[in-house]
């Protein structure tokens, strides 16, 4: 998504030097993806291993002074998932963001999830309901691929913040196929006020909380 895939991870004084995404070195990130000899490679660990590169990526990545450090994870209540809540509770992390699809597949893990955080005390933010709707790119119609409501029905019932719903959307999908700059290059999508809506409750949460 940040067309960043042949990028190489190097060492210094502090650890790992984690990849830079653009030339100003404000969006870095740091991946296994890296680390792999040959990207098809898979990453057969158990549990105490991934937890090990976990807690390095956290600890022994010199990140530098940031300001939003962001984990993006897989879905699920996993081993990695408490020892990323573990790894981070001595930095007071924000919150958690819970992404789900409409349908009741989805709903239901992301019930799992809230359950979760309730039981590490990791706060959450906000839900984000995704793939919410197509709209259409030469009429403006907005069809219901899926089901609807599911994620603001989840928000209600558990009594946390509805963030809004991300439409699917052919120009985000392209930006990230592409590693485009989607904020720049596609401000009239159709997703663009939803995540900018998104984005914007995010801040003022950290704003409060600073």
């Amino acid at each position: 998504m940040l067309n960043v895939q042949d990028r190489d991870v190097h060492q210094c004084d502090s650890g790992w030097v984690p990849v830079f995404v653009d030339q100003d070195k404000s969006i870095s990130l740091m991946s296994i993806g890296f680390l792999l000899e040959k990207p098809d490679d898979a990453v057969v660990w158990r549990g105490p291993k991934k937890n090990a590169l976990i807690k390095q990526f956290i600890s022994d990545v010199a990140w530098g002074d940031l300001d939003f450090l962001i984990v993006d994870t897989p879905p699920g209540t996993s081993d990695e998932h408490i020892t990323a809540v573990e790894s981070l509770r001595l930095y007071r992390p924000l919150g958690a963001i819970l992404v789900t699809t409409p349908q009741a597949v989805s709903v239901a893990d992301v019930r799992r999830e809230l359950t979760f955080c309730k039981k590490t005390g990791l706060k959450v933010i906000g839900i984000v309901e995704n793939m919410s709707g197509f709209v259409c790119p030469h009429c403006s119609e907005c069809t219901n691929v899926f089901s609807k409501g599911g994620g603001q029905e989840l928000a209600q019932h558990a009594g946390v913040p509805f963030l809004g719903c991300v439409p699917l959307d052919h120009q985000l999908t392209r930006s990230l196929e592409e590693g485009r700059d989607f904020v720049q290059e596609f401000p009239k999508s159709s997703a663009f006020p939803a995540l900018a809506s998104i984005t914007q409750h995010i801040l003022s949460v950290a704003s409060r909380s600073s």
